[in-house]
């Protein structure tokens, strides 16, 4: 037998698929996957400050879980449940707890730190729990205010002293001899690049020219004969020596005449008795000249 639906039951089977289809495509978006097995747990918190429905749950630094709900338990007022869905392999150690710690990009996570000094594990369905981490303004207020408090009064002085050095005229006229330094220093350089410019080239060219003279020097050096022209010298020695020991010899006339004391006196005699003859000759001519006309 063939069954005919209404319209009206094919309207509401499409409405209950559209509902199945939206539900699971909503927890789908929130990271639920509600196809895959679960362990449900429930954390005890006095603040649930940026943490919403998906926020993840961690265990060192592992995603193994998700925040399905969170509900305020108004029999005791000071406490909000939180259900968190961990994966089916997760156990959970008794003395565990979870804390929750926020940060910049995905607003509040949990965190959960095992006992792993027991062996005993809690059962799904279970209370753990839960502490709020120290918030980051809240810790900047108690440990790094009063430090910076602390460290006013110090950089109030030390920027009185930084101006009071800046201020100061040796800091000026250093200034000033820093700067005319390093004008110097461009001037030089400058004079520097110049001459290294234009007479560094002509030195060089200047010393390559002597180079060339060396070694021009020395190929005429090379082809000089010195074994002959050392043979000539030793023969001139030779010579002069042995005129040097005819002059000191008395075999000689001009060894005589350099050696011989008598003959040096006998022309020294000559030589004053000829003086004194031309001095009497200019006192007396008449006596050595005659002169007759007739």
């Amino acid at each position: 037998m063939k069954i005919r639906l209404t319209k009206e039951a094919k309207i509401g089977l499409v409405s209950i698929l559209s509902l199945a289809l939206l539900y699971i495509g909503i927890n789908y978006l929130k990271g639920i996957n509600l196809f895959q097995p679960a362990n449900h747990y429930y954390v005890a918190c006095t603040n649930v400050k940026e943490v919403t429905i998906s926020s993840p749950v961690f265990v060192e630094g592992f995603k193994v879980g998700l925040v399905r709900a969170i509900a305020y338990d108004y029999e005791t007022t000071d406490k909000i449940m939180i259900e968190i869905s961990l994966e089916d392999k997760m156990r959970i150690n008794k003395g565990s707890y979870i804390s929750i710690e926020k940060s910049l990009l995905s607003g509040g996570e949990l965190h959960i730190h095992l006992n792993k000094h027991v062996d005993d594990y809690l059962k799904p369905g279970s209370v753990i729990e839960g502490r709020n981490a120290e918030d980051m303004m809240q810790s900047m207020q108690t440990k790094i205010l009063p430090g910076v408090e602390q460290l006013l009064p110090k950089l109030d002085s030390i920027l009185y002293g930084l101006q009071t050095i800046v201020n100061h005229p040796a800091l000026v006229n250093s200034l000033n001899q820093i700067e005319q330094t390093t004008r110097n220093l461009n001037q030089s350089t400058q004079y520097l690049n110049s001459i290294l410019r234009n007479d560094i080239p002509v030195i060089v060219g200047n010393l390559k020219t002597i180079s060339d003279d060396f070694t021009a020097v020395s190929k005429e050096l090379k082809e000089i004969d010195f074994a002959s022209t050392m043979n000539l010298v030793n023969a001139t020695i030779r010579n002069l020596q042995m005129t040097s020991e005819k002059l000191n010899s008395t075999e000689n006339s001009l060894g005589l005449l350099l050696n011989d004391k008598n003959l040096y006196l006998n022309l020294n005699e000559t030589s004053m008795n000829a003086s004194k003859l031309l001095l009497d000759l200019r006192e007396n001519p008449k006596r050595y000249v005659r002169f007759s006309i007739f």
